[in-house]
Formats: structure tokens, C-alpha cells, sequence
């Protein structure tokens, strides 16, 4: 017998289309929490710009990037990683950045939250993040 979410993927895939349906499913099952921590990250960068930017601020900054720069490369924004894992050393918790960095942190803050809103779904996404794999190569 199958299951709800078994007789939802079109029966006229392979393995491959399963995947990817299944991998769209998860990023929309996730999209909350991912938007969630780049809210974080945006407040952060404006914190750090108003010199406003508490412990507690800086350390769910640092957490929400971690989490992003673990999570994003699953679906194939390996650039979101990157931006990610940029924010994570910014907001390490031995050196909290300096207001003069503020523009830099908005900066990634924002194209990290255009990758993820502009996110194609399927095979449109995995055909681009091969791409981003081979010219980084």
C-alpha cells in the first residue's frame, strides 16, 4: 500500500525526477526556517551598521549562518553556502564585527536572500547548481 506521499510523485518518473520532487518538497517543507535565519542574519548586519548589536544578537547570527552554510549545498546553492559560511566567520563569537564591516554583512545578508527567494525548483535547480559545480572547477 502506498503511502499519501508516495502517490503524489507522478508514476511516469525514474529515479532521478523522484529526487528532485522529493527535494522540492523538503525545500518547501524548510522555506520558513531558512527565511527565519536570514531575518537573523539581514537584523544582524543592521545592528552591527547602528552599533546596536548585542551578545545574544551576534550568537544568533552566528548560529542562523552556521545552520544556513550546513544546509544550503543539499540544495545545490553551493554560492549560499558560501555566503553563508562568510557570515559564520563574521560573526564568530571570539571577534564580533567591527560597524565599519556593516555594509559588507548587508551586502551578503541580501544576495543570500535573493539566491534562496529566486531558487528554481527540480531539474532547473539541480541543471544550475552542476553549472555553478563546473565553473567554479
Amino acid at each position: 500500500m502506498k503511502t499519501s506521499a508516495q502517490s503524489e510523485i507522478p508514476q511516469e518518473t525514474g529515479p532521478a525526477q523522484s529526487l528532485t520532487y522529493a527535494m522540492d518538497r523538503l525545500w518547501a517543507k524548510f522555506l520558513p526556517e531558512i527565511r527565519e535565519r536570514v531575518a537573523i542574519l539581514e537584523a544582524s548586519a543592521t545592528a552591527v551598521a547602528a552599533k546596536t548589536l548585542s551578545d545574544s544578537g551576534r550568537e544568533a547570527a552566528h548560529a542562523a549562518a552556521h545552520k544556513l552554510a550546513g544546509s544550503l549545498g543539499m540544495f545545490n546553492l553551493e554560492r549560499g553556502t558560501d555566503l553563508a559560511r562568510e557570515l559564520e566567520a563574521a560573526y564568530k563569537l571570539e571577534f564580533p564585527p567591527a560597524p565599519d564591516e556593516a555594509d559588507r554583512l548587508v551586502s551578503l545578508a541580501a544576495e543570500l536572500r535573493a539566491m534562496i527567494e529566486n531558487r528554481k525548483p527540480g531539474i532547473e535547480s539541480r541543471k544550475s547548481g552542476i553549472e555553478n559545480r563546473k565553473s567554479s572547477l
